[in-house]
């Protein structure tokens, strides 16, 4: 029936029968695209996270400072070191 790449001399009449099945074919294709085309398509999702309460502690720092006693030895030897030189 479709012998059209496997024979050279092929009739009108093959031709016009091909075409007209490949016709039908993309117009049944194109009306099914767009009868999908036209539904509604809508995809639901949700999500929930459950997160534990916290527990919130405080935090205790300590931070030694020694700047200003270390002014006032600076200070304190400064006159010794000027009494040296």
């Amino acid at each position: 029936m479709f012998d059209v790449l496997a024979c050279n001399d092929v009739s009108d009449a093959d031709w016009k029968e091909f075409i007209m099945i490949l016709k039908t074919g993309l117009l049944i294709f194109f009306t099914c695209m767009m009868l999908c085309g036209c539904t509604k398509h809508e995809i639901e999702s949700r999500h929930e996270i459950q997160v534990a309460p916290l527990e919130v502690k405080p935090i205790h720092i300590t931070i030694d400072i020694n700047i200003k006693v270390d002014r006032a030895l600076d200070d304190f030897f400064a006159d010794i070191d000027k009494e040296q030189q």
